[in-house]
């Protein structure tokens, strides 16, 4: 019984891990954000590579991503502001914008 307790615990602990593997990008995929940016070029909006190099050593940047994300923007990068985005809730904001600030 211990055993097969274990066993299910380090299977919950994997599947947890693998899920986070691949979330941020993936996340980023289900909530349309990839119909706007990409990772290296401007489609819409900026590549993801470049608000990563604008906003390096900025210590609240990824609060301000994470905010920009859930409510929209304007200004920053053009004349083309950028709409809320509803469907994405604060927890998947703030994965979203940690993940671009490690776009390369």
């Amino acid at each position: 019984m211990k055993k097969s307790l274990i066993m299910m615990a380090a299977l919950l602990v994997s599947v947890a891990a693998s899920a986070a593997g691949v979330a941020p990008q993936e996340l980023a995929k289900q909530k349309n954000c990839l119909a706007c940016h990409a990772l290296d070029h401007k489609v819409v909006g900026p590549a993801y590579k470049d608000v990563a190099a604008k906003y390096a050593g900025d210590k609240g940047a990824a609060a301000k991503l994470a905010a920009k994300i859930q409510a929209g923007g304007s200004g920053v990068w053009g004349p083309v502001p950028m709409p809320p985005n509803t469907t994405v809730n604060a927890e998947e904001a703030k994965e979203l914008a940690a993940w671009v600030l490690t776009v390369k």
